[in-house]
């Protein structure tokens, strides 16, 4: 009997990545995200790269070298020798997001920045996680004397004063000022995993729906729904973007699984409207 092995699709192999929680492989599932767009990418090369990073930082960190030290000459090594650091001039490229092109081109968005800063960062031994500012990722690494947050966008080390300025725009806008006001621990808690890859794909899903790129879209939403099986507004989402994209059935598939789950939800009777017209379209 003939057994046929087929490699797995570019969101097969994504699946088996993002299953469990437990051993989540951040660095691995970020660089598959760019599967999409560079599909002859060799995901374990990339790793190989990021391995050889680490090599070279290795060897200028004594095998005794307290935290601090190790921080300092990481942010050296990263931001300095190799120069990583935003890309200002087209902050909306999707090559921002994806990390074969961030470690090719040392530019990125803070949080795909921030996803190789924290695996150098713990390959050193350093407490280092990422934090979910509102608007602007950050990183963050627990010393035995306190803890030092880093925007990975430049490097630079923000006191409790600077991300309090940050913030105030965003708590302005939401309200959450004066009796509302949250303290802003609650804004440097570490962000797990899946969470980082989820922000890494809406962003790629923001930038797609802003150019209408109805195919590259629906791409990302195949991903956050197998992320996040129970994010019901993704399949809303999704729905819409098949919509958009001629694809009446798969769009009425997930419009329908939406309205099942979202019974709550304040846009209901819209997307209700939506299916009716696209069964008409379709009969």
């Amino acid at each position: 009997m003939e057994i046929s092995l087929r490699a797995p699709t570019p969101l097969e192999f994504f699946a088996a990545l993002v299953q469990s929680d437990e051993h989540f492989p951040l660095l691995e599932a970020a660089i598959s995200l760019a599967q999409d767009e560079y599909p002859e990418l060799d995901v374990q090369q990339v790793l190989g790269e990021v391995d050889q990073l680490l090599a070279r930082l290795k060897r200028r960190v004594p095998p005794d070298a307290p935290p601090l030290q190790c921080l300092r000459v990481l942010n050296q090594f990263f931001f300095r020798d190799l120069g990583f650091g935003g890309n200002v001039n087209d902050y909306y490229d999707p090559d921002n997001s994806y990390l074969n092109a961030v470690l090719h081109t040392r530019r990125g968005i803070p949080i795909s920045l921030a996803v190789l800063w924290i695996e150098l960062a713990q390959a050193l031994g350093l407490s280092a996680r990422g934090v979910g500012f509102p608007g602007h990722f950050m990183v963050k690494v627990n010393l035995p004397k306190g803890q030092v947050v880093i925007d990975p966008f430049t490097g630079q080390s923000l006191s409790r004063e600077e991300l309090s300025e940050r913030l105030e725009p965003y708590q302005r806008r939401s309200g959450l000022v004066g009796d509302f006001e949250a303290p802003i621990g609650l804004y440097l808690q570490a962000t797990p995993p899946r969470d980082i890859i989820a922000r890494m794909l809406r962003n790629l899903k923001e930038i797609h729906k802003t150019q209408q790129d109805w195919q590259r879209l629906i791409a990302v939403q195949d991903r956050l729904i197998v992320l996040l099986p129970q994010a019901w507004g993704e399949y809303r989402d999704r729905g819409l973007a098949h919509a958009s994209h001629g694809n009446a059935g798969m769009a009425v598939a997930d419009l329908e699984t939406y309205l099942v789950h979202a019974e709550e939800a304040f846009d209901i009777d819209a997307v209700a409207d939506r299916v009716a017209e696209l069964r008409r379209a379709m009969n």
